[in-house]
């Protein structure tokens, strides 16, 4: 199956943050997402290290692929003071709209070492059915 175009396709969008504090204080926030496309279908690949696969939930809707989950904010010491903060706690949702050609109702999941990986399967592209069109004559 060619997907010479298919990658502009693809669309991967959080939940605003208008309004919320800053990443890591209980505001969302958006883990590392990969998207790609090999011989059997479309693979999502989303790193949530600390995170416990059964509190992910995943859903779909149409074509659009809905993730989402909480890492816990347990490893601080209450009244810390940071240095420096790279590593996000709090709620998280990511969006992926998807292409046509791929069977979102087949998709599986897999979490493994802090990364989740959902795997679409192509489907087969569907036969192309001419039909003709009878002409009238004007009466």
């Amino acid at each position: 199956m060619a997907y010479s175009n298919i990658t502009s396709a693809v669309f991967i969008s959080q939940p605003s943050r208008a309004g919320q504090p800053e990443a890591g204080t209980h505001g969302t926030w958006e883990p590392n997402t990969d998207v790609y496309i090999t011989e059997e279908g479309l693979i999502i690949n989303i790193e949530l290290a600390g995170i416990r696969g059964e509190d992910v939930v995943i859903t779909s809707e149409g074509n659009r692929l809905h993730i989402r989950g909480e890492r816990p904010d347990c490893c601080r010491s209450p009244g810390c003071r940071f240095l420096v903060m790279s590593i996000n706690f709090g709620p998280f949702a990511v969006t992926v709209d998807l292409p046509p050609g791929f069977a979102l109702d087949q998709a599986r999941a897999a979490y493994q070492n802090g990364f989740l990986r959902v795997h679409v399967p192509a489907t087969a592209p569907a036969a192309k059915k001419v039909r003709r069109l009878p002409v009238r004559a004007n009466a």
